[in-house]
This record gives structure tokens, sequence and C-alpha cells, in this order.
């Protein structure tokens, strides 16, 4: 078993430590958080210890991999001293809000040659994972379109959405990720438009709540991304692959699979799953599953810390875009 310990005890950090105590293979050795309170109840919940600092962490020896769902602006730090202590990381997304620091990041990482994976959980849910493999195949022709439905339940709270970083560093890049995951292009243009539909006070953030993104890869194939921060039916995800011999989707997940049929209604279905957590349970374990197979072979991360950088460049292209009117093209070689 290897033993992982965690930066960060708030929402995420306690679903992986849930998942690392659930695991056959791994075992939660420490929980570092500036918050000792929320710490010490996920420690003593896995028979974990509390420490103190980062660098107490880092000196341990029976740490063999450490997780990072710390706040974004420590992500960079952390993962920069992980990389120079030999521990192989793990860090939920997005890197850094700011690209130049992602920049940096990486060129240190480079320099470490350290193990990096970053927790885009999406490629690791069974349906989305299926439409990319088919893909892969060929199972529909060539890819022509790509849509992916991307919407949150409801509106997080104005205090959260203030750090957040924008609907694009915070909740697209998700979406981009899936795209590149989905499609194996690189998009090369981007035109997005966004509202604010549902909270006024984003305007002072010169954020949005509400937005549609188009996207033109090397080859010709196009994807639109559609979000909004509210979906009053539940949190809704979708995933549609059209192409030269067919299509393939990923449809949302539902509280029963159970469907009725009255007078009323035909073939009404029960509500959907209504937050991510709950909508992406299994890929969170199958993410965590293979970044402990990841250590234990000394291999090649999944979803690497370029997956990362280049969901970041292009969510900073939509953002560009939005803010002024105008498409984007893609510099993944001098995003700055």
């Amino acid at each position: 078993m290897i033993g992982i310990a965690l930066f960060g005890a708030g929402r995420i950090g306690a679903v992986h430590a849930a998942n690392i105590g659930a695991s056959a293979r791994a075992r939660l050795v420490s929980v570092h958080d500036v918050n000792e309170n929320a710490a010490s109840q996920i420690a003593a919940r896995h028979g974990a210890r509390v420490a103190a600092s980062a660098a107490e962490v880092l000196a341990d020896r029976s740490v063999d991999a450490v997780l990072i769902a710390s706040s974004t602006d420590t992500h960079v730090e952390l993962i920069t001293a992980a990389a120079k202590a030999g521990k192989p990381i793990f860090c939920e997304k997005p890197i850094d809000l700011d690209i130049a620091r992602v920049e940096q990041c990486r060129r240190e990482v480079a320099n470490s040659r350290a193990t990096v994976q970053i927790g885009f959980n999406r490629r690791f849910d069974p349906g989305h994972a299926a439409v990319a493999a088919a893909v892969k195949a060929g199972e529909i022709g060539d890819l022509e379109q790509l849509i992916i439905t991307s919407r949150d339940p409801d509106i997080a709270p104005f205090d959260y959405l203030r750090t957040s970083g924008g609907i694009f560093r915070d909740m697209t890049i998700h979406d981009f990720d899936l795209v590149r995951f989905v499609s194996g292009e690189e998009p090369v243009e981007v035109l997005s438009l966004g509202s604010i539909r549902i909270e006024p006070r984003l305007k002072g953030l010169d954020d949005l709540d509400s937005a549609m993104v188009v996207m033109r890869t090397a080859k010709g194939t196009l994807i639109h991304i559609n979000n909004s921060r509210r979906a009053v039916y539940g949190y809704d995800q979708r995933l549609e692959a059209f192409g030269s011999k067919g299509m393939i989707t990923s449809e949302n997940l539902r509280q029963t699979s159970v469907r009725r049929s009255t007078r009323d209604a035909t073939d009404q279905a029960g509500p959907l799953l209504h937050f991510f957590i709950d909508r992406y349970s299994q890929a969170y374990r199958r993410e965590l599953e293979d970044f402990i197979e990841t250590v234990q072979s000394r291999g090649e991360p999944t979803v690497s810390f370029e997956d990362g950088r280049r969901a970041q460049i292009l969510a900073e292209a939509a953002r560009n875009s939005a803010m002024t009117g105008q498409a984007v093209k893609v510099n993944y070689d001098a995003p700055l």
C-alpha cells in the first residue's frame, strides 16, 4: 500500500480522503490544512495524523505521494515543493488562475522530472470515457462535431465566485479538457459569448454566469460548449459526438432508473443527480485508483501537467474572446 498525504481538508479534500480510505492499495498518512479543526476531523475519521506544515509532510518518509486539494492559490507552491522532494503529485484543477504562474511551475516540474497528475475527473466517468473510446476506435467515422452541455444546479455563493477566477477558469476548464480527451484534437480557434442572467454582482468581477464557446480544431472539427451556473432541474451533464458514420452520446445520470408513463405524461423520468460529488462519485474513485497505479508502476500519468496547462490556455482564450467579442487564435507554445 502507498501512503498518501492530503493537502486541503475542505469539501473536495473530504471526498478524496474517503476514497483513499476505501482503497485496497492506499492509506491516508497525514492531513494538512490551515484550518486545523477540519484537518483533525478528516485525520481522525481515517486514522491519519495532522501535519503542522507542508515541510513536515514532505519530509515524512512514510508519505509516498501527495494529493493537493487545497485552495487554488496554494497549488503552484505545493506542486513545486513536492516535486523537489521527489513525491508523486495529484493536484486538483486548475494549476493556478494566472497562466504566467502555470508556465513558471511548468519549468520547475520539467527540471525535477516529477510525476504530476491533474484532477480532471470527467475523463474517468464511464459514459464520457466510452464516448472517447468510441471516437478513437472510429465507430462514428470522422468526428465532425462535439457538443458538451455542462450546467450547475444552482449558482455558487458569491464569496466563492469572487475568488473562483471566473466561469472559464473555474467551470468550463473541465469541458476544455474533455474536448481534448474525447476528440483527440487540439482546438486552434476559440469564440465565446457570455451573459449575466443570474447574479448581477458578477459584473463587478468581470465575470459571467452563462456562456457559450465555439471552437475549431486544425482538422476542422467544430466544438460547442454551453454552460450555465443554474439549472433548476439538477446537474446537467451531457456529451454528444457526431461523425460521418453516426453519433454517440453520454447522458445525464438520475437518482433512479425508473420511468413512468400515465395519462398525463409518457416516459417520465426521475430527477437528475443534483451535485457534482454525486454525479461524478464513480469518476473520483476511478481517478484515484488510476493515480495509485501510476505511482506503483512508476508510469506516466493519465492526465498530465501539460493537459492541465493546455486546458488553462483554452480557458484564457475563451475569457479573452468573451471580453473582446473577437475570435482568438490559440498558441500553445507562447500562451502569454
